[in-house]
């Protein structure tokens, strides 16, 4: 296959499934299927992957590694591309930091040729497929797919071999003011504990509620608990009373991660778009 053809097509074409190993069999030379030229660089001039989704490094592993890279040498070359601006890293962004670390000057490379939609891709899958990324890492890579490829999110389900709810649920989560989504990429929060703060509307609230979860350290059960209760007394009041309901409306928010409302003999179902609507068809199970 000429690089012409290769450029340009979705990983899954080129690589199947695990774009991990098959870039791992490139850094150890036992595939040349993709232009891989082997090359010493000097650290200083090879830039990062711009479409790295990582935002968070453990740097106690990184100075491990440096220690390892100072006594025994890099064992595993990094991929990289070349451009007009000189090298850019393709894969290997903890041995290229591990390196600096280490204050070596050259590290072995391996040039391969990827286009921007590739390597964006890469950085993406490669990260997922060995779950390095926290949920808000993996959500803004996705989002990232969607924006600058032009994919939809079935696409990108595809591409990542991922339920579309999946997708669906995490981009929910970009909702979510930044000071919350930090708490989320700090461990300090968990997925369960934010899904029920994406029904709210107000960001204020969003973060009060986040400061009380952390604060208090409450269980995922007891944070639902504790909007729920919230809410509920906050309803104002009318003819019909709808405490009766809160319970199945927690049990219904908690299953569908959007707002409901429950009035006598009637359910609402708040969606935001198309994408919205899918989502919740398919957690309900009635999606042809």
């Amino acid at each position: 296959m000429s690089d012409n053809n290769r450029l340009g097509r979705g990983l899954g074409a080129i690589f199947g499934d695990d774009v991990t190993n098959v870039l791992e069999d490139i850094q150890q030379g036992k595939n040349d299927n993709f232009g891989g030229t082997k090359t010493t660089l000097k650290v200083k001039d090879v830039r990062t992957n711009p479409y790295q989704p990582r935002r968070h490094f453990d740097e106690e592993k990184i100075r491990e590694l440096a220690e390892s890279i100072r006594t025994h040498g890099l064992f595993t070359p990094i991929l990289v591309r070349e451009t007009k601006k000189g090298y850019e890293l393709v894969a290997g962004e903890r041995r290229l930091r591990a390196s600096k670390e280490a204050g070596m000057e050259d590290i072995a490379a391996i040039v391969v040729e990827f286009d921007d939609a590739q390597m964006m891709e890469i950085a993406i899958i490669e990260n997922v497929q060995r779950e390095d990324l926290n949920v808000i890492e993996e959500a803004a890579g996705y989002q990232s797919l969607i924006e600058r490829l032009g994919l939809t999110q079935d696409e990108v389900a595809k591409r990542v071999s991922k339920s579309r709810s999946h997708i669906t649920n995490l981009l929910r989560l970009l909702r979510l003011p930044k000071s919350v989504q930090e708490m989320v990429s700090e461990n300090k929060l968990t997925m369960g504990h934010v899904r029920p703060l994406v029904t709210l509307e107000d960001p204020k609230e969003i973060e009060r509620f986040a400061q009380q979860i952390y604060d208090r350290k409450l269980s995922v059960r007891e944070t639902e608990a504790l909007i729920n209760n919230e809410h509920t007394e906050k309803v104002p009041v009318k003819p019909v009373d709808n405490s009766q309901f809160s319970y199945a409306k927690s049990l219904f928010e908690k299953k569908l991660q959007t707002r409901i409302n429950i009035d006598q003999h009637k359910v609402t179902i708040h969606f935001e778009d198309n994408d919205d609507l899918n989502r919740i068809l398919e957690l309900l199970d009635i999606m042809e």
